[in-house]
């Protein structure tokens, strides 16, 4: 039996997620926006209610690709928000094709969004050692700093807890606690 992370228990999809993706450095530009969209999607939600629609959300916004989901038109973000396999939060459907344009600005001025979202921690994961999840931070100078950057080029649902949740889940973060058989691996 492998020692996990408290927080993924013993359901199945959680678990595999926690396994395989959860704190893996990321460095695919679709799967950036994959995961900032996901993660916006989570807020007010639990992370599990997302990953159930993840497949879903694949298939309503093109497999994420930034820029068929940038030239989203209304009619097509009226038939979203009919789409009962993901959140149909008006906000949250309008924000991931506004976000899908500003991430596009983001990678014509740094090369790629990637570059842009790793200069947070200097292009290096933070390595923390935590032994109980009581000890996890919601938010860090770092995600602070990252959400009002995000905030200040036009993205939405962006604030703090959701960009620490976002560098947890791309890797920026190692929150794996200490006696998870992850922690070294990643």
């Amino acid at each position: 039996m492998r020692n996990r992370c408290d927080w993924c228990g013993d359901d199945p999809l959680y678990m595999k997620y926690h396994d395989e993706d959860w704190g893996v450095p990321v460095h695919d530009e679709r799967l950036h926006f994959e995961m900032l969209t996901l993660e916006g999607a989570q807020a007010g939600l639990s992370w599990l209610t997302i990953l159930r629609r993840r497949e879903n959300y694949r298939k309503a916004f093109d497999n994420f690709d930034v820029k068929k989901v940038a030239a989203y038109d209304e009619e097509k973000i009226l038939s979203l928000l009919k789409n009962p396999g993901i959140i149909r939060n008006k906000l949250k459907v309008r924000s991931t094709v506004s976000n899908a344009r500003v991430f596009i600005e983001v990678q014509e001025e740094f090369g790629s969004f990637d570059k842009y979202i790793w200069k947070f921690t200097g292009g290096k994961t933070i390595v923390h050692r935590f032994k109980t999840m009581s000890e996890l931070p919601v938010t860090s100078p770092e995600s602070d700093a990252m959400s009002k950057d995000l905030k200040k080029r036009g993205f939405k649902f962006c604030g703090s807890t959701i960009c620490y949740a976002h560098m947890q889940s791309i890797g920026i973060v190692n929150d794996h606690l200490t006696s998870c058989f992850r922690y070294n691996e990643v």
